[in-house]
């Protein structure tokens, strides 16, 4: 079984990589290393290449027995986007058409989408379930809302099999030690809080202090990275064995605050912080929490990695040696 996975030197699809090669799957990676890192690859084939670029897509296809996709490679800043949507709405919209023109062209039907709870938009209630109202707040949030449409139309119309995976907040490091997030800018709160620990990064600020939650601060639902990828993989046998489309939130039905981040890294770190407080981001909501139930139920998924303070030992553990 040779499986295709796009961004497969990024942080979640590095760790989704090294558990297909666990599980005795052939892996045939393309990146155009643009955010990726060489490093970051433990295994199978690497190809560099841009899924802007069709004729290298083609390329891939034409010279690979290819059974099943999994598309990591996007552009995936909120504020950016902000900036930017122009860049967001080329890279992220057209990437995935050229790659999913290329599978219907050869005959590739499984598809596991890398998409994100931002397709959500301010929750109208919490935890979210996947049947909330998708109402994405900020252009990146508006591409994974696009893919997943796509997706949907592909579906009905030529037979495309998928499963669409909507992430909260990806988080921590390989068990292991090998494999962990390097991000250049930097912008999730825990690497960025550890590196700040380490000296590397002095202008570690929280942004909202104002919040409607209990301490004031924006409470976010984390999801180790491991877990995370261990989600990816089941998705995948379960499109495989002919379970059928469908959508799953990932995440751990648990909130944290970021001042209980803060104070569980001061505890696994032994080191204090005295925050710089910002105002809030654009978009920014009080409260993102995801419902997992169907995750669970549907993929048989357990979440080995994902209590907090897990979560940071193995961040820092990977950010103290890198």
């Amino acid at each position: 079984m040779k499986v295709l996975v796009t961004g497969g030197a990024g942080y979640i699809g590095s760790h989704t990589v090294k558990d297909l090669l666990n599980h005795g799957y052939e892996v045939l990676i393309i990146d155009n290393f643009s955010s990726g890192h060489r490093e970051l690859v433990s295994g199978g084939e690497v190809i560099q290449a841009d899924l802007r670029n069709k004729d290298q897509i083609e390329d891939v296809f034409r010279q690979h027995k290819i059974d099943a996709v999994l598309h990591f490679a996007a552009l995936i800043q909120v504020g950016e986007s902000y900036q930017d949507p122009q860049k967001y709405y080329l890279h992220n919209l057209i990437t995935s058409l050229n790659l999913l023109e290329s599978m219907m062209h050869h005959g590739v039907k499984s598809f596991i989408f890398s998409s994100s709870a931002a397709v959500y938009g301010p929750p109208q209630k919490t935890p979210i379930e996947e049947d909330h109202p998708l109402a994405p707040a900020n252009p990146y949030g508006m591409t994974k809302f696009m893919v997943e449409k796509i997706l949907a139309d592909y579906n009905r119309a030529y037979g495309l099999q998928y499963v669409s995976l909507r992430y909260f907040n990806a988080a921590g490091a390989d068990p292991e030690g090998k494999l962990g997030e390097m991000h250049s800018p930097e912008t999730h709160l825990i690497p960025n809080l550890l590196l700040h620990l380490l000296e590397r990064n002095p202008d570690f600020r929280v942004f909202g202090n104002d919040f409607p939650t209990p301490d004031g601060t924006a409470v976010r639902d984390y999801i180790h990275v491991t877990d995370l990828a261990r989600a990816h993989v089941l998705a995948l046998e379960k499109l495989l064995a002919g379970a059928g489309s469908q959508v799953l939130n990932l995440g751990s039905s648990r909130g944290y605050s970021v001042l209980e981040v803060i104070r569980t890294a001061e505890k696994v770190t032994g080191k204090k912080v005295s925050p710089k407080f910002a105002p809030r981001r654009l978009g920014d909501v009080p409260v993102l929490l995801a419902s997992n139930s169907r995750a669970e139920n549907w993929l048989g998924w357990e979440r080995k990695y994902s209590d907090l303070e897990t979560i940071i030992q193995t961040a820092w553990l990977w950010h103290q040696k890198h």
